[in-house]
């Protein structure tokens, strides 16, 4: 049985996040009646290794809440997380298409407003670096929206 610094150290993680995922109901540890800390074994440690190993495959806690219900109803949990990571591999391929999208935009602009000079605000203009290049360059990228 080990101690919350003990199991945080054991997996390179915070006390805190240990704390966290207790309070969720993601690790439940035992109590110590002697002194009240929470004492996790190693059915604790092996969940924590799951709850990690899904973390860093970008599964959020809700997600590996879901996940650890329908294990615990004796179903495989399997087709569920099959569904959940391909959803996570398209919602990242597109934010990885927007993402370098951006990217040539603003490399785009760095390469222009390099060369131009500095101006003043004025009532008409604000900084013409941006509504300069915003006018030439945003009419054919339907990336922007104005929504944030």
């Amino acid at each position: 049985m080990k101690t919350v610094t003990e199991i945080a150290r054991q997996f390179s993680v915070s006390a805190e996040t240990i704390r966290h995922y207790t309070k969720l109901g993601l690790l439940s540890p035992k109590r110590d009646a002697t002194n009240g800390y929470r004492l996790y074994d190693l059915p604790q440690e092996r969940r924590l290794r799951f709850l990690l190993g899904a973390k860093r495959l970008g599964f959020t806690l809700r997600e590996i809440q879901t996940i650890l219900e329908v294990a615990s109803t004796g179903d495989s949990p399997c087709p569920l997380v099959r569904q959940l990571i391909d959803q996570r591999l398209e919602t990242t391929r597109t934010e990885m298409r927007d993402a370098q999208m951006l990217m040539a935009r603003m490399e785009s602009a760095s390469n222009e407003w390099h060369e131009l000079p500095n101006r003043d605000p004025s009532g008409e203009s604000i900084c013409h670096l941006i509504e300069t290049w915003d006018s030439t360059n945003s009419n054919d990228d339907p990336a922007i929206s104005g929504a944030e």
